[in-house]
């Protein structure tokens, strides 16, 4: 059994060259909600150096909130929007001899992105016209994903260790109670029932299937280096290997 491990990095949180030491795949923040020029490319060579799998992480044009206040965009800005980051940081890690391999969105891109099929569609038609070889990122079972493989986009269904569920299988809305878990025994029982069972016990004690083909480890979060160093040990214990596939 294999699992990737991806990091949101390159957001100016700190820690990144030892995330990237435990992770194999990177989400590198494109100047929109975090990030700028000489971040990026810092983030690259970063990543290059462990052999770490490089994708964007394109947000909503949200610097003041990080990326996590709902846009109502038309569809023509936020396809532009979307070439535009992709399009940056492809040429930085073109230019340092590298590939980009991925793309997730980031904050309420991605949110809304699961559960909008008009903007999933826009998200997914865009980089399937930038760059059909890319894989897309997104939560398991949603709008995003759906439209990706519409589009022929190879897709990753990701799963979050340390993120609260609802029973639809959504994400608790950062702010509301339990959108975070705190506890590393809490988050390693959570990443062993999405890797191993492919369940994950929502917020009201429901059970919720997920699809776990990737799991991601939030670099923002205080918590971040020692959970990740928790949880990869506790997937090499478990016979779990860890790569980007």
């Amino acid at each position: 059994m294999n699992i990737d491990l991806n990091a949101d990095v390159g957001e100016g949180c700190g820690g990144d060259a030892e995330l990237l030491d435990l992770v194999s795949s990177a989400n590198i923040a494109c100047g929109w909600h975090a990030g700028d020029a000489d971040s990026m490319r810092k983030t690259v060579l970063l990543a290059l150096e462990r052999g770490v799998a490089i994708g964007a992480h394109p947000s909503f044009p949200d610097r003041e909130h990080f990326g996590r206040r709902e846009m109502r965009l038309p569809m023509e800005t936020a396809r532009a929007g979307l070439l535009y980051q992709l399009g940056a940081l492809d040429a930085i890690v073109r230019a340092e001899g590298g590939q980009l391999r991925h793309v997730k969105p980031h904050g309420a891109l991605y949110n809304q992105a699961a559960r909008d099929p008009e903007l999933a569609k826009t998200l997914a038609r865009a980089i399937r016209d930038y760059n059909p070889a890319l894989r897309a990122v997104g939560l398991a079972g949603g709008c995003f994903i759906d439209a990706c493989l519409a589009e022929g986009l190879d897709t990753w269904q990701e799963a979050f260790a340390d993120r609260g569920y609802r029973a639809d299988g959504s994400l608790v809305p950062r702010g509301s109670p339990g959108d975070l878990l705190a506890d590393d025994a809490a988050m390693l029982a959570q990443a062993e029932d999405m890797v191993l069972r492919q369940t994950v016990a929502a917020a009201d004690g429901q059970r919720v299937a997920v699809r776990a083909d990737t799991l991601c480890l939030h670099g923002d979060g205080a918590h971040a280096l020692r959970f990740a160093r928790l949880l990869r040990r506790r997937l090499e214990a478990l016979g779990v290997e860890v790569r980007a596939g």
